[in-house]
């Protein structure tokens, strides 16, 4: 398999357009800052070598056609007395042949130029590296070289100076620049970064357009653009809601009479083969009549959740009671014991959905719990969540199924009875919607199922 495409990241862009040439050009005015004051440094240095060869040239004697160096001892320690460095010196006759001073300093090349009649260069004497001057002097009708040199220690000594105090600091400077345009292009990015947490941490059904107004000129057709899309997005989610739900509607009314005419039917005497048949009518009526309304409710919670109404104080306790009468006769036909143990619990929502995530939780309970057991329905006010619970003694929802359950259509295989998978989706819908989380565990003892939806506490 051929690897995923790399991410091309656009703070990994930018800082590879803008950090080499600023590191480039801080590397260059460091550079410049650095000859600037080392090569005034190193002239003034080259200066007192020639001062100190000019002194020396001025030593020359020519007596009866023989050249001489008169320098005083008490002069020449003078001369070679420096606090930082050892002082060489050399002259040389016309010939080349040493005069005075010491033997082995080197000579400059060949074809080194003189500047005003002085040669600088550098070498080496006594393994030792050495700075050198070198010019020529008269005595006599001829010329006369005379060789000063010194070893390069406060020559070193003065860029180090030079890099701790001018150096240094442009460094510095330098670090400093790139941390500024390292923020720079991190603060410049922030705007996409705020916009991208901003639509991560919204869920699929909040279409609201971003507000453009906070953003920057550059991000603004991108944001503009979103807009757009989650306008047309939301008008086609409302079309296939608008559908769903008119369908749903339109099924309602011929479902109904379709309904009351096989329980008239069924009311009349009727041969058993017929009677059968009219009974499977009636009973597949109930289902799609119910399927309908599914359909209904969650359409409903799809489309108005977020609304107003949605955000009004609503009372568990109340909810549970306004459907208990409806509950109950159901539960007293299957000889069902339906129980209820409720608190005052108030929670922001709709109270319509609510009840229709209740009726869902209550008929898979009376649904599936057997003759003779038990289904509690429990509602209870706690200071940081608000429970609202469907236990029952049933077969229960085995492990490995109940994170499945909450998808629309799924039914756990093996499980009785007919219904669609719409019940439990619907009820994790609702609970989405009013910021709720939908728990599925086991009932008292260890049997049956105990569904909870864990409400915010308080009312919004």
């Amino acid at each position: 398999m051929s690897a995923p495409p790399r991410r091309r990241s656009l703070r990994a862009l930018l800082l590879r357009l803008l950090l080499p040439p600023v590191a480039v050009m801080l590397a260059i005015g460091t550079y410049a800052a650095y000859r600037v004051v080392v090569d005034p440094g190193a002239e003034a240095y080259d200066q007192s070598l020639v001062n100190t060869g000019v002194a020396l040239g001025e030593r020359i004697r020519v007596r009866d056609g023989r050249i001489a160096f008169d320098l005083p001892n008490v002069a020449e320690r003078i001369a070679r007395t420096d606090k930082y460095d050892e002082i060489y010196y050399v002259v040389r006759g016309p010939g080349g042949e040493r005069i005075a001073g010491d033997a082995g300093l080197p000579r400059p090349s060949a074809d080194a130029e003189p500047l005003d009649g002085v040669i600088a260069h550098d070498g080496e004497y006594g393994g030792k590296p050495l700075r050198l001057v070198t010019l020529q002097v008269p005595c006599g009708d001829e010329d006369c070289t005379v060789s000063v040199a010194e070893t390069t220690n406060k020559r070193l000594r003065l860029a180090r100076e030079i890099l701790v105090s001018s150096v240094l600091p442009l460094a510095l400077l330098a670090v400093v620049t790139l941390a500024l345009v390292w923020f720079g292009v991190a603060r410049g990015l922030r705007p996409l970064q705020d916009l991208s947490r901003e639509i991560g941490a919204r869920s699929p059904r909040d279409l609201r357009p971003l507000d453009a107004g906070k953003s920057p000129a550059e991000v603004r057709p991108l944001v503009d653009s979103i807009n757009h899309l989650l306008g047309e997005v939301a008008e086609a989610n409302r079309n296939q809601q608008r559908f769903f739900a008119n369908a749903a509607h339109q099924l309602r009314t011929p479902l109904a009479g379709l309904r009351a005419h096989a329980e008239l039917a069924l009311a009349q005497p009727l041969p058993q083969a017929c009677r059968a048949e009219l009974e499977q009518v009636h009973g597949a009526s109930v289902r799609t009549a119910r399927l309908a309304n599914q359909l209904l409710a969650l359409a409903r919670v799809e489309a108005g959740a977020r609304t107003p109404e949605a955000r009004a104080g609503a009372n568990l306790k109340q909810v549970v009671e306004g459907a208990a009468d409806e509950w109950v006769h159901r539960a007293l036909d299957r000889d069902i014991d339906l129980g209820f143990e409720l608190a005052d619990a108030t929670v922001s929502g709709d109270a319509f959905l609510l009840r229709e995530a209740l009726a869902n939780l209550v008929h898979n309970a009376l649904e599936y719990t057997p003759p003779g057991g038990r289904v509690t329905v429990r509602t209870a006010n706690g200071a940081a969540r608000v429970r609202l619970e469907v236990e029952d003694d049933g077969p229960g929802i085995a492990p490995a199924e109940r994170a499945r359950v909450l998808e629309r259509f799924y039914r756990a295989p093996g499980t009785a009875g007919t219904g669609s998978g719409l019940g439990l989706a619907i009820v994790r819908e609702i609970a989405a919607a009013h910021g709720a989380e939908v728990e599925i565990g086991e009932g008292e003892g260890g049997r049956g199922c105990r569904v909870t939806l864990m409400f915010p506490a308080g009312v919004n």
